[in-house]
């Protein structure tokens, strides 16, 4: 069967290659003044306050590209980057991408890596409006800035949490780390043996998690309608026990985490197993969740649970001579450590 070839950039160049790109994204947000083409993008807010954040992933360091889809790759970028901009309490509205490019990528790749780019704006209704290419020696660097606004009175910081409040999680944690030990193991497999097919199978849940991250768009719509104001919010993404503790640290409060009350997947748990990882370790530091980490008020108790049945209340702050702390069901308390996602 005949393949068709690919087109090398060097083909194009640099500009040829960025007009090409450009054709992919259609401008729809109507605060874009100005988009790919000038020096810098041109963003029109009123009556709001502008949020900006920014995301690098490395090659060998964020990503193997040995088993990760480039597609998903452009998809997942995005999802960090917005999700920096969801945990300010905020609405995304523009991303600038910057790329480092070798010479072993050829135009369709890069045009793969912007499809998954595309998705993921007009999944979160963002407007690509710019960024940069360059060279890279070392392999795909890939670079993320995403702009967002905020309603006046709805920012919400790390800094506004206070003791007595409650800690609120959305989703699970620990899967997106067991679906990369998962595709780990079967590379290792693989590299061993080339000829057996990878096993990957019951395993959907924790390989999307890895691979296709959502951002919690969804909770911050939820949050509005209540309405709940969050006291102070983190994204977890690199791990619930190093957030929190960049939570408690700005809130100069301590915290009580209930340890049976942390939501893990069950597919979590059983993947855990057959490796022989504690699946709590997992969700402590495993990283890359992509979950919302927020407090509240106490008195806000029953309407979360009634209007937000898709968030566990796993804790509470405290004053923060008490420290931070996982308590176990048979109440003995172990001091939370930041260790952190070391990555690949």
């Amino acid at each position: 069967m005949k393949t068709s070839e690919k087109t090398a950039i060097t083909a194009l160049g640099e500009f040829r290659l960025i007009d090409r790109l450009s054709k992919i994204i259609e401008l729809k947000q109507p605060s874009t003044v100005k988009g790919i083409g000038d020096d810098a993008a041109v963003i029109r807010y009123k009556n709001a306050e502008t949020v900006v954040s920014a995301e690098l992933f490395l090659e060998g360091i964020h990503f193997d590209l040995t088993y990760t889809p480039l597609k998903h790759l452009g998809y997942k970028l995005v999802t960090a980057g917005v999700s920096d901009i969801y945990a300010m309490n905020a609405t995304p509205r523009q991303i600038l991408l910057s790329i480092g490019l070798s010479k072993r990528f050829a135009v369709e790749d890069i045009e793969e890596l912007y499809a998954g780019v595309k998705i993921a704006c007009e999944h979160y209704g963002l407007d690509l409006a710019g960024g940069d290419t360059t060279t890279s020696l070392t392999g795909l660097a890939l670079h993320i800035t995403a702009i967002g606004e905020a309603a006046e009175g709805k920012m919400t910081y790390r800094s506004g949490g206070k003791k007595t409040d409650l800690l609120c999680l959305t989703g699970d944690l620990g899967a997106a780390y067991m679906g990369l030990q998962l595709l780990e193991r079967e590379k290792r497999i693989f590299a061993g043996n080339p000829q057996k097919q990878p096993q990957l199978e019951g395993y959907d849940y924790i390989l999307r998690r890895h691979l296709k991250p959502e951002a919690r768009k969804d909770i911050i719509d939820m949050l509005a309608q209540c309405p709940i104001v969050p006291t102070s919010m983190i994204d977890v993404s690199d791990g619930l026990a190093s957030d929190v503790l960049h939570l408690c640290k700005q809130s100069e409060c301590g915290v009580r985490i209930y340890l049976e009350r942390l939501p893990i997947a069950s597919e979590t748990f059983r993947f855990a197993d057959e490796i022989h990882i504690d699946a709590v370790t997992a969700a402590l530091h495993g990283g890359d969740d992509y979950e919302l980490l927020f407090t509240a008020p106490v008195t806000m108790h029953d309407t979360i649970q009634k209007e937000l049945p898709n968030i566990d209340i796993i804790g509470h702050l405290c004053d923060a001579s008490e420290g931070a702390y996982l308590l176990t069901p048979d109440n003995q308390a172990i001091e939370l450590t930041a260790q952190g996602w070391k990555g690949i």
